[in-house]
């Protein structure tokens, strides 16, 4: 989903900041504090997404915990996990704990949505860490934003960003791509589309399917991409092996174990003219590709004008 960008940040804007600017609320009224009643906005209802740890109960925040306490619903991916995990964190909840996964969200939305608009406030959350980031949630938010439902979060850990942050790789600006595709055809058509990527991406993968996913990395992107690999995030094992696709494939070729995060560097740019592009523009054009959207796409490419590889196909000799 594309978000707008956002204003640039700048360490300087502190010394001139007032001090509202530096009060530390949701936006929505404040999460009660334990044993005291809430006041104001947060007294009507609203969906609250809860951050949950990924493998370190103690990255349970407070307000996490406040939130969850807090609830008059709770929206958990499973269950028994999140009792699991209320039960170690010994936390007081509603005992009105219902199931949001994949195959039942769109469901259970417009219910969600009407408990909300009855005054109630209704905290999602998955399995372990953001919900509606490759986990369910997204559904239910969109349905909260389009009924004009309040909407906000307790940020908690995320395997994304601090396997980008530990990567070593540049994080100024990156894609998340989630998943990648499980059958082998697909997961290189993915990877072809992203060869030219200048951005840093993040992937998830199953530790059953890395070694085909470095075989097809390798194939597609070539074996000197850098490249990191982080498993078991948080927890007792936590490792993050940095490298290149190559060096990265060899030492997945026996698999990996625990929970992983692929990071992979952009592609990086390099010096290119439209005349050395001009065969692949007539051979979309041999197939059938009208000769302006032919050079639109290499032009997309290879960070090219449209009009200079159109032109330059024109008059080729």
């Amino acid at each position: 989903m594309s978000q707008p960008t956002p204003p640039a940040y700048d360490e300087r804007d502190q010394d001139t900041a007032t001090d509202d600017q530096h009060s530390v609320t949701d936006g929505l009224g404040p999460l009660p504090a334990d044993g005291a009643e809430s006041t104001g906005p947060s007294d009507g209802g609203r969906l609250i997404l809860v951050g949950t740890p990924i493998g370190n109960l103690g990255d349970a925040s407070p307000r996490m915990q406040q939130a969850i306490a807090a609830a008059d619903v709770i929206a958990a991916e499973d269950t028994r996990r999140f009792l699991s995990l209320a039960q170690r964190l010994e936390l007081d909840h509603t005992k009105r704990v219902i199931s949001v996964f994949d195959h039942n969200e769109g469901s259970r939305a417009p219910e969600l949505v009407e408990h909300i608009r009855g005054g109630q406030t209704v905290v999602l959350l998955s399995d372990a860490g953001m919900p509606a980031v490759s986990d369910p949630g997204y559904r239910v938010v969109k349905a909260c934003a389009e009924a004009g439902l309040p909407i906000t979060s307790t940020p908690g850990p995320s395997a994304v960003l601090m396997a980008l942050a530990v990567s070593g790789l540049p994080s100024d600006r990156f894609s998340f791509e989630g998943f990648l595709p499980r059958k082998s055809g697909q997961r290189k058509s993915l990877l072809e589309e992203l060869k030219a990527e200048k951005r840093t991406m993040v992937f998830f993968e199953s530790p059953h399917r890395i070694a085909d996913a470095m075989d097809d990395f390798c194939e597609v992107i070539g074996g000197d991409r850098p490249m990191s690999i982080s498993r078991e995030l948080t927890k007792t094992y936590e490792e993050t092996l940095r490298g290149t696709t190559g060096t990265l494939r060899d030492l997945a070729a026996d698999g990996l174990r625990g929970e992983l995060t692929l990071v992979l560097a952009g592609a990086t740019a390099v010096e290119t003219n439209p005349e050395d592009h001009l065969g692949a523009v007539s051979a979309l054009v041999d197939s059938g590709v009208r000769a302006k959207d032919a050079a639109g796409q290499i032009a997309k490419q290879f960070g090219l004008s449209k009009r200079d590889v159109y032109e330059a196909w024109l008059h080729q000799e």
